[in-house]
């Protein structure tokens, strides 16, 4: 297949490169050239949205990458994120086989940012990255990604910047409606109290009134997509372990903690709205409303049998391995795990996610001068309830010896002596691992903006000239109240027949049937679960992160000629006032008793001075090459940035520690260059080579520092007797600002019907992409050493190599297309047990979807479309590892997906 990649993409390029000397030897340098006229007819499906994004690009004054919708609400994908995914230099994570956040040119999520509208959006995540499955794709008629900055662009990342819009009426052509109605259904089956089955409804409509005057847009999606995904995983650390602390391995050897499979069944319940209201009486004025709004329901229930191998087995006989298997990198492969204790485990988690956004721009002419005043509002909520009951053998003890196997490539292998699928036998059980663990999470996300910006006429060089000022408000805040979940007075008892679901297989995982059952229903019948944030390690996840930023701009824009070459672009600077704070409670030991809760904050202001250049050459045969040079920030991560820490004194030194956030962080900076040049065939086609270079002159690291000042923490410390004083300076572990590094890239890109070559391949085309990234920035990660180890790693997020393809049909209403994005092995980022961010090796992945379609034209049916469509056509599996790929940790398989519709347009 990847050879199939690289073929399609040197033809692709060889035969625009070749089209293109060809034209060249066939005008004097006096000529001017003509453009190569492909087809007069108008295009619709694929082939509109391709020419829509082709014409985005090529009329940009910065390097930018397009996604334009074929028709209202026709946009292929679940979410904007697998149509974000699909272009040049991007990639995306999957959870929950959901394409969730994106990274640009090789950084993590952390390094971009996303707008609605050219207006910054909040995040239901801990962090800024935005959760792109929150977005219908119905709802969005395009997205433009910003590679390099301009001064006039606020919210700005360091990698990319990413905007979403949304239809405007008043440009739009008429009136129309458009509905659609999908079934879909997983391929992994029922299972549980959960099916395969799932659906999505959407309608827009689009109104014009008033002699076009006054111009309506509402957009209504729906989906309900099943949960269901079978996952085998192993525990952190992979470890080298000592002389006789594991009877049966040789010291040395890297082994696991244990091992769990499970099958995890539910729904994600997803309603957005779109609204857009355009008022414009005259020329002089153009009022725009914008309203959206999203929903989101996860519930799922995920159950588990898992076996510790490592040091604890409830203090039953020592566990011992016979017949080990050690390969040749030193890893524990297999074997019999003896007098192990497995545990039955059910997790049931609900997510609820709203996003609300308002915008409210008003366009004014004035002479030749336009003013822009926008006012824009966004919050995000996260609510969840993480419950987990554990059920155990009884009565007790009943060991078990289990067979392992972890060296196939697929799921590994865990099979148990004894029959674990009587619910009769199994006992919810205060002693040993107790009967079960919640969280209650929630994060709040809000943001208040204010722009006022105007374009007068220029001169000379300059078309026009942008002045503006942008002042953002921003509050973040997590807390995350948990506690055990205490069995009853009733003692230990078995999950009641009403309550059960029935059996799941795990016999992809050697386990075979386990129990399933309602966890909070028996939560509420058997157990009390009382959560709190007030406990001495639960009162750090609890924090306040506030942010203003004062941008000004002044942007020159460049329409101008050198000699006989037209030079468009722009040159102008944007200079950033930060002023951040971050307040929080800490539970500091060192005072009296019911005193230890004390209040903390932190904060920082600084300014940043950021200048930036476009431009863009225009030369025969409609080719382009562009320049771009900029100085960049990406501000730090709002977790990095909580004052929330902890700390202790050790009583024998007398010398403190701790570990916590920085709300001193700065961002990370960068000197970027990027060259592209660009071959384009009117609308219809173009091929692109692009490089870039980043400089980042700063890098956040987590590091640990010996000089840290506890003055203010210390200073009514009364020492226990015996022990030693309380020194003033200690050892604190938290993240910081350290030297940077080099990133560097290549993009190719073509897309081009092959009616190009030959009019009998008329209707067929590809659009293809291969990116290829390199970075000698090597951090070290101390709070993700137990999975990606000790060493120096590359870059969060960074793949060495992205590829995107996508070959289509298209010709009298028939359509059909397939696309593949691919990624090589990554650094991703996802969230531990403790609620916390880790990091994780992850094997590169090859997604695989394809579509097909009927459009009719004419007759009693025109302006229907029949479609049928796969994702995740080969049953991608995710994979991630602790260091070395022989060292697995998760390994998931979440089924394809097969959507039957229909869309009507009327």
């Amino acid at each position: 297949m990847l050879n199939m990649q690289r073929n399609l993409l040197s033809v692709a390029l060889a035969s625009a490169i070749t089209l293109t000397a060809t034209g060249v030897q066939a005008q004097t340098a006096n000529e001017q050239p003509d453009a190569v006229d492909l087809d007069t007819v108008v295009v619709t499906g694929i082939r509109a949205g391709i020419e829509g994004a082709i014409s985005t690009k090529r009329d940009s004054t910065s390097i930018v990458e397009a996604i334009s919708a074929e028709d209202i609400g026709k946009l292929p994908d679940v979410s904007i994120a697998e149509s974000i995914a699909r272009l040049p230099g991007l990639a995306a994570q999957r959870v929950a086989g959901r394409a969730q956040v994106i990274s640009v040119r090789g950084l993590s999520p952390d390094f971009s940012t996303t707008l609605l509208n050219g207006r910054e959006m909040v995040s239901t995540g801990d962090n800024r990255s935005v959760e792109f499955d929150q977005y219908p794709s119905e709802l969005v008629n395009g997205v433009t990604v910003y590679k390099t900055p301009d001064a006039a662009l606020i919210g700005q990342g360091l990698s990319g910047t990413i905007d979403m819009q949304t239809i405007r009426p008043l440009s739009y052509d008429g009136s129309a409606v458009m509905v659609g109605a999908r079934y879909q259904r997983n391929s992994l089956g029922d299972a549980a109290n959960s099916d395969a089955d799932g659906h999505r409804i959407n309608a827009t409509w689009i109104g014009k009134f008033a002699d076009d005057t006054f111009g309506v847009a509402i957009g209504f999606s729906r989906s309900n997509s099943a949960i269901q995904e079978n996952q085998v995983g192993l525990y952190e650390p992979w470890q080298a372990i000592g002389d006789g602390w594991r009877p049966g391995v040789p010291a040395g050897t890297y082994y696991s903690d244990g091992i769990k499979a499970l099958r995890r069944t539910g729904h994600v319940d997803r309603d957005g709205v779109m609204a857009t209201l355009q008022f414009r009486p005259s020329n002089a004025w153009t009022s725009t409303l914008d309203l959206f709004y999203s929903k989101a329901e996860q519930e799922d229930t995920a159950n588990q049998f898992e076996v510790h191998i490592g040091d604890y087995n409830g203090g039953f006989d020592r566990l011992q391995v016979t017949n080990p298997v050690i390969n040749g990198n030193g890893t524990f492969t297999g074997g019999v795990a003896n007098n192990v204790y497995p545990l039955v485990r059910g997790m049931y988690n609900l997510r609820e996610d709203k996003i609300n956004a308002f915008g409210w721009a008003n366009e004014f002419n004035v002479g030749q001068a336009t003013i822009v005043a926008d006012v824009g509002y966004s919050k995000a909520e996260r609510d969840e309830l993480n419950l987990e009951n554990n059920l155990q053998l009884y009565p007790m003890p009943q060991l078990d010896s289990v067979t392992l196997d972890f060296s196939g490539s697929g799921f590994s292998q865990l099979t148990p002596g004894r029959d674990y699928s009587d619910p009769s036998t199994l006992y919810l059980n205060n002693t040993i691992y107790g009967s079960g663990y919640g969280k209650t999470p929630r994060v709040e996300d809000e943001l208040k903006t204010f722009k006022l910006a105007g374009t007068f006429p220029g001169g000379s060089w300059f078309s026009g000239i942008d002045v503006g000022l942008n002042y953002a408000d921003r509050e973040k805040s997590k807390r995350q109240p948990e506690g055990p979940i205490e069995l009853g007075a009733q003692g230990p008892t078995p999950i009641a027949q009403d309550l059960q679901y029935g059996r799941v297989n795990l016999g992809f995982a050697g386990v075979g049937y386990i129990p399933s059952w309602n966890v909070p229903a028996a939560v509420d019948r058997y157990m009390t679960f009382e959560p709190t944030e007030n406990e001495p390690w639960l009162i750090p996840k609890a924090w306040t992160v506030n942010e203003e930023i004062t941008t000004g701009f002044v942007r020159a824009n460049l329409d101008t000629e050198w000699g006989s070459v037209p030079v468009t672009g722009n040159i102008g600077v944007q200079v950033q006032r930060v002023d951040q704070s971050s307040n929080a409670n800490i539970w500091d030991g060192t005072q009296p008793a019911g005193q230890e809760v004390r209040p903390v904050e932190g904060g920082k202001t600084y300014t940043d001075v950021l200048p930036s250049l476009n431009l863009a050459f225009s030369f025969a045969h409609e080719q382009m090459l562009r320049f771009a040079v900029a100085q960049q920030v990406a501000r730090p991560r709002v977790d990095q940035m909580r004052a929330s820490l902890e700390f202790g004194v050790n009583p024998a030194t007398g010398r403190p520690g701790g570990a916590g956030g920085n709300p001193e962080l700065e961002p990370w900076r960068a000197n970027a260059v990027d060259l592209s040049y660009e071959k384009y065939f009117g609308t219809k086609a173009y091929v692109a080579a692009a490089v870039f270079y980043k400089d980042l002159k700063s890098y956040i690291y987590t590091q640990t520092r010996d000089d840290y000042d506890f003055s203010d923490l210390v200073a009514d410390y009364v020492p226990p007797p015996g022990t030693q004083p309380a020194q003033n300076i200690g050892d604190f572990t938290q993240p910081m600002n350290g030297e940077g590094g080099r990133l560097s890239g290549l993009e190719l890109t073509a897309s081009l019907p092959f009616e190009l070559f030959s009019d009998t391949l008329r209707g067929f085309g590809v659009v293809a992409s291969a990116s290829f990234f390199d970075s000698d920035i090597q951090i070290l990660d101390p709070e993700s050493a137990s999975s990606v180890g000790d060493d120096p790693i590359s870059l969060p997020g960074l793949s060495d190599r992205v590829y995107n393809w996508t070959l289509y049909y298209e010709r009298n209403g028939f359509e059909a297309r397939v696309n593949q994005r691919r990624r090589s092995d990554f650094i991703g980022e996802i969230g531990n047990f403790a609620g916390n961010r880790t990091l994780r090796y992850v094997v590169g992945e090859n997604i695989t979807d394809a579509q097909v379609s009927y459009s009719f034209g004419s007759g009693s049916l025109s302006g229907m479309t029949l479609l049928l469509q796969a994702s995740n056509l080969t049953n991608e599996s995710y994979q991630t590892y602790a260091g070395s790929k022989d060292r697995p940790l998760e390994h998931i398989e979440w089924g394809r997906t097969l959507l039957l519709g229909v869309n009507y347009r009327f």
